[in-house]
C-alpha cells in the first residue's frame, strides 16, 4: 500500500479551506490543529500572536512537524531549524509572494527543500492600491482634507492622471496588475525590468533596470512592485530621488528597502518630492517618531494593502492546485528560485 502524504496547515485557516485541503485527493491527511497556532488579530492574519505553548502541547506541535511532508506556510516557531524538526518536509507554499529575505536570513534558501510562493495571489489589491494612492494625489485630497477641516470652500484646478508617465519597476503578477489597471486611464506606461524578463506586450516602453535613471526625469508617477533581491535592495536612493521630477510620488508596494527610507524624508521635507503611498517600510512596524507618520503628503499603510477579506480562499485555491500537480509530478506554480531571489 503506497504511503500516504501528510500535509500540515501552519497557519490558521477557516475549516471550510481546510475541508477543500483534505478533499483534494484521498491519498493525503491533513495535519491541522489551530490551538497550538499563531492567534490572528485580523481577518487573513498569516503572523498573528504567538501561543505560548504548555510542555505537552509543545510536543504534539513537534510531532506533527516531524510528520509533515507538505507544509502550508513555515513553521512559526523556529523556521530555520524546518531541515532538522521536518526531515520529512519536501515543499512548503508560503502565504506570501515576497519570500526572498525570508528564505535568505533563515538559511533555507540552501536547504534540500522546495518552496512555492503565492505570487500573483495579492497582485490586484496591490495594483489597487497604487491606483488609489495616485489618484490621491493627482485630485489633490491632501489639500482637500485640509480644507475640509478648516471648513474652507474654494474652488480650485484639478489634474488628470490620464496622460502622466507611469514608471512601474517590476513586471511580475504584481506590475503586470499595475499595468493593466494604470493603462485603463490612458497613462503612458514604462516597465523596467531585469533584461532576461519574459516578454510581456501591452501597449508599453520598456527598459532595462541599469537603466532606471534614464526614464526618472520624464516619470510623474513611479510604482515599485518588484521583490527584494540584492540587485534591488537601495535602487531608488538620493541620486534617483533628485532625479524624479518635483511633482512626481513615489508608491512603493514592493519592501521597504527597494527604497532608502532617509533620503526619501528629506527629498519629501525638503519639497522635492510630490508625494508619497507607502505600503512598506525599512522597519517595520514604522517606528513612532519616524517624520513619515506626521507628512500632509504621506500615505503610510501599515504592510496591509495586500490582505483582502478573500484571501485564503485564494491561497487555499492556488496550494490545492499544487497539491495536485505535485501528487501528479507536475511542475508546481511559483517555484521560489534562490539563485533570484523570488
Amino acid at each position: 500500500m503506497a504511503r500516504r502524504l501528510n500535509v500540515l496547515i501552519g497557519t490558521f485557516l477557516e475549516q471550510e479551506h481546510v475541508e477543500m485541503i483534505a478533499s483534494c485527493d484521498g491519498s493525503i491527511d491533513v495535519l491541522y490543529a489551530p490551538e497550538l497556532l499563531p492567534v490572528p488579530r485580523f481577518a487573513c492574519d498569516h503572523a498573528g500572536v504567538p501561543r505560548e505553548l504548555t510542555a505537552a502541547e509543545q510536543g504534539v506541535w513537534e510531532s506533527l512537524l516531524a510528520r509533515a511532508d507538505v507544509s502550508f506556510d513555515f513553521d512559526w516557531q523556529s523556521p530555520a531549524e524546518l531541515p532538522r524538526r521536518s526531515p520529512n518536509l519536501r515543499w512548503v507554499q508560503a502565504t506570501s509572494a515576497g519570500i526572498g529575505g525570508f528564505m535568505r536570513d533563515t538559511g533555507l534558501d540552501h536547504a534540500p527543500l522546495v518552496a512555492t510562493t503565492a505570487a500573483g495571489i495579492h497582485a490586484l489589491p496591490l495594483a489597487e492600491f497604487a491606483l488609489a494612492g495616485a489618484l490621491y494625489f493627482a485630485k489633490g485630497f491632501p489639500a482637500l482634507r485640509t480644507w475640509q477641516r478648516e471648513h474652507r470652500w474654494e474652488r480650485y484646478t484639478t489634474t488628470l492622471l490620464a496622460g502622466r508617465r507611469v514608471t512601474v519597476v517590476g513586471l511580475g503578477g504584481i506590475g503586470r496588475e499595475v499595468v493593466s489597471l494604470f493603462k485603463a486611464l490612458r497613462t503612458v506606461i514604462t516597465a523596467v525590468v531585469r533584461s532576461d524578463a519574459e516578454p510581456y506586450a501591452n501597449g508599453m516602453s520598456r527598459v532595462d533596470f541599469r537603466h532606471l535613471d534614464d526614464v526618472l526625469p520624464t516619470t510623474d508617477v513611479l510604482v515599485l512592485c518588484c521583490p527584494l533581491t540584492p540587485e534591488t535592495r537601495g535602487l531608488v536612493g538620493p541620486r534617483q530621488l533628485a532625479k524624479l521630477p518635483r511633482h512626481a510620488v513615489l508608491i512603493n508596494v514592493a519592501r521597504g528597502g527597494v527604497v532608502d527610507e532617509s533620503a526619501l524624508v528629506d527629498a519629501l521635507t525638503a519639497g522635492e518630492l510630490g508625494g508619497a503611498c507607502l505600503d512598506v517600510f525599512t522597519a517595520e512596524p514604522l517606528p513612532v517618531d519616524s517624520p513619515l507618520w506626521d507628512m500632509e503628503n504621506v500615505i503610510v499603510s501599515p504592510h496591509s494593502a495586500s490582505t483582502v477579506a478573500t484571501e485564503n480562499a485564494a491561497l487555499t485555491e492556488l496550494f490545492v492546485d499544487n497539491l495536485r500537480r505535485y501528487l501528479l509530478g507536475a511542475p508546481l506554480r511559483n517555484v521560489y528560485r534562490p539563485e533570484r531571489g523570488y
